[in-house]
């Protein structure tokens, strides 16, 4: 355990940032977009793995709510 549950969250909130559809660490902030959750996604996460050595990598395409977010915004 490290203790570092939502820790991005915690800091974006904490300078006046909070995640697009982050309800709990938004401190009341309504959003004017609808989302189906968190607007936060690692598209590509890389690691070694500890016992081969190998570069294991792992491709997420973004969620469909996200999806329509984005293509909902004009410079996107």
């Amino acid at each position: 355990e490290t203790g570092r549950t939502h820790q991005i969250r915690v800091h974006m909130a904490s300078i006046g940032h909070p995640l697009l559809g982050d309800e709990l660490y938004a401190a009341g902030r309504k959003s004017p977009f609808r989302t189906e959750g968190q607007c936060l996604h690692a598209k590509i996460l890389g690691f070694v793995h500890p016992r081969t050595g190998d570069h294991i990598e792992t491709d997420a395409p973004l969620p469909e709510y996200f999806e329509r977010l984005l293509k909902s915004f004009p410079f996107c």
